[in-house]
């Protein structure tokens, strides 16, 4: 594919922030561009400058921004960016989260809450974003908080087909960490040769922020080599969990894949130690693999090419799903 659409980006400008250069990098490759060169710096009190080296006048922009840490700054660093592009006439400006920022906070569940992910939402709007592209959303409720076009992206066909490279996909049972991601789980093993499916029973406390108590396996998985799935992994608590309790089970290995690997600690303790055989996960995020037993990292820069290139040549976004809507 690289190089394969350098004929037409006359008007395509992509910009990247500084959450995750190599991606950027990797996602211009792809469409056979370089990155608009920008000049980003902080002040001594923490804001952030930029200035963008071209003219962007009349322009199709596509702003990247990959939310690791710090977080809110990277977060205000891309509205930044949106805003520049807005004051220079950009013709349209799509801002392009890999990982949604606060997607977990998408509703409330007690009085005196906020609704932080809708807020990231109005944000971009204010900013100037006329569409958002994001991969693999906590809940699909989320598109409904931007007025303009959302382009939700699915990593599942990227992990799948490694799983099925892999594994012996006659021999899997789909895990579902917990009830909720039920759905979720139907749609990998109609993929993964409508492998049979279970799911770990879980309380969350409300209390505590990351506390998960896994309970037992909802499912057969004796003897059987399990997929559990997540659309993230933070600190580790509720997958390390369920992968004892696969285990205790009768389990034979357990493959733990996500798409959005955020690993706060102790996470890489936890995984390392939890009896996985493997720990698959996309470059939503920046990924190291230095003390990392066993972390296999997948590219996530074709399919957002891809959907650069679509968006642009004002395709169909959905054709890239593969089936799956």
């Amino acid at each position: 594919m690289t190089g394969q659409w350098s004929e037409s980006h006359k008007n395509m400008m992509v910009f990247n922030g500084r959450g995750n250069p190599a991606l950027g990098e990797a996602v211009a490759q792809e469409l056979g561009i370089g990155l608009t060169p920008t000049t980003t710096r902080d002040f001594a009190n923490g804001e952030i400058f930029v200035r963008f080296e071209e003219s962007v006048r009349g322009a199709d922009c596509f702003v990247l921004q990959s939310h690791a840490q710090p977080l809110n700054k990277l977060v205000m660093e891309q509205l930044i960016m949106i805003d520049a592009l807005k004051r220079g006439s950009a013709k349209r400006i799509t801002a392009i989260l890999p990982f949604y920022p606060y997607a977990r906070q998408d509703k409330k569940h007690r009085g005196r809450e906020p609704i932080s992910a809708r807020l990231i939402a109005d944000l971009l709007t204010a900013a100037g974003a006329d569409r958002i592209v994001s991969v693999d959303l906590h809940t699909d409720q989320v598109q409904g908080f931007f007025d303009g076009p959302v382009d939700h992206m699915h990593a599942m066909p990227i992990l799948t087909d490694y799983i099925a490279e892999h594994y012996d996909v006659n021999d899997l049972v789909v895990v579902s960490p917990d009830a909720g991601r039920v759905k979720t789980a139907e749609k990998w093993a109609n993929r993964l040769g409508d492998a049979p499916m279970a799911f770990v029973h879980k309380t969350r406390s409300t209390e505590e922020a990351n506390k998960v108590v896994s309970n037992r396996v909802v499912g057969d998985v004796a003897g059987k080599n399990c997929v559990l799935l997540d659309d993230m992994i933070d600190t580790g608590g509720t997958i390390a969990g369920a992968v004892r309790v696969l285990k205790e089970a009768g389990a034979k290995r357990v493959v733990i894949a996500c798409t959005h690997g955020v690993f706060s600690d102790p996470a890489r303790e936890r995984l390392n130690e939890c009896g996985a055989e493997e720990i698959i996960t996309t470059d939503t995020l920046p990924q190291e693999t230095e003390g990392w037993e066993n972390k296999t990292v997948l590219s996530i820069a074709p399919l957002l090419a891809k959907t650069i290139h679509e968006i642009f040549e004002n395709g169909s976004v959905t054709t890239l799903f593969e089936g799956e809507a």
